[in-house]
């Protein structure tokens, strides 16, 4: 448990409720889904399982919680489009509650803090069901979607996952035209599971600000999900933010905890300042920490900043205020 002082709790408390708390990353909407036999979970009900619903994002003030619509599909078939127009559905149906609603910008987002409501953002995590079409990601952005990345660890046609072997240098020229369209349309491109040559290529090919949604920082727990010093430099100097991924794997190889993690917000910090970081759970994504084992310990993050003594303004940053600023700058 961290450990403050009087004065210091009083100030977590009193930021964390200030802050507009953005989570740029959870695999939490498929659960909310039947699968087979397997009863769904229910957003509007506190679990047992799971690591999200909307009493334990009111109880950890989070005030924006991206949902990644993720398929799990390795080939370009319709069961993918499929389910991920189920995960829509179901994401709406989820904005019936009243304390939750549904957003694409960022006045949405304030307006639902100001509210005292929890605001939800569609992402989609691989872009299987876009079955090679741009003209796909044009129906899913009018269904709501503000933010994607093209592959999760598979090869697309838009680009090679982490898991494709012999990943080519560069991105197929459909995986360029998407990006130019997503500018167009105002849709944060999202780099967490691309290979790393394509980074280096989406680097080239986009003037604006991109994120990796739930990536660490691979010096500090060497896997490929998490970003070199190099492509930490390179995503701040367009702009971009990295959220944190709360999940053990890749906050370290031994012993993860909430102290290692927040190690994480330091190196990026000291490697290109305050305006780079925010957060990115991958609750619901497989594993869990000690004093983050869901999201209504969010505030534990806060404890933790205090305790390092980051100051007021970059607390509230690296809450959500940095993703903010990305969000105002793409969407349109």
């Amino acid at each position: 448990m961290v450990e403050l002082n009087k004065a210091q709790e009083e100030r977590a408390a009193r930021l964390h409720g200030e802050a507009v708390v953005v989570d740029t990353h959870c695999d939490s909407l498929g659960g909310f889904l039947r699968r087979g036999r397997e009863p769904p979970r229910d957003f509007n009900e506190r679990g047992e399982t799971g690591q999200i619903d909307l009493p334990r994002l009111v109880e950890g003030g989070v005030a924006c919680q991206t949902f990644a619509m993720f398929t799990a599909s390795g080939a370009l078939v319709p069961d993918a489009t499929l389910r991920a127009l189920r995960m829509v559905d179901k994401f709406y149906e989820m904005a019936e509650n009243p304390g939750f609603v549904t957003v694409t910008d960022v006045d949405g987002i304030l307006k639902a803090k100001e509210d005292g409501v929890v605001s939800g953002l569609l992402s989609l995590e691989g872009a299987e069901p876009l079955m090679g079409d741009i003209s796909l990601m044009r129906v899913f952005y009018r269904l709501g979607v503000r933010m994607i990345s093209f592959t999760w660890n598979f090869r697309t046609p838009f680009a090679d996952g982490l898991g494709a072997k012999r990943a080519e240098g560069k991105l197929p020229e459909l995986g360029v035209q998407a990006l130019e369209e997503m500018e167009k349309l105002g849709i944060v491109f999202d780099v967490s599971h691309i290979c790393d040559t394509n980074f280096w290529d989406v680097c080239d090919v986009m003037e604006g600000p991109f994120i990796a949604s739930h990536s660490n920082c691979r010096d500090l727990c060497d896997v490929p999900r998490n970003l070199t010093d190099d492509m930490i430099k390179a995503l701040a100097d367009h702009g971009g933010v990295m959220g944190m991924n709360y999940l053990g794997a890749f906050v370290a190889k031994e012993d993860p905890s909430l102290e290692k993690l927040v190690d994480h917000v330091d190196r990026i910090v000291d490697l290109v300042g305050p305006d780079h970081v925010g957060l990115g759970s991958d609750f619901d994504g497989g594993g869990r920490l000690p004093e983050l084992d869901d999201t209504s310990q969010v505030p534990n993050i806060t404890r933790e900043l205090v305790k390092r003594e980051y100051s007021d303004e970059d607390v509230l940053k690296i809450l959500g205020g940095n993703h903010l600023r990305v969000f105002k700058t793409v969407f349109k």
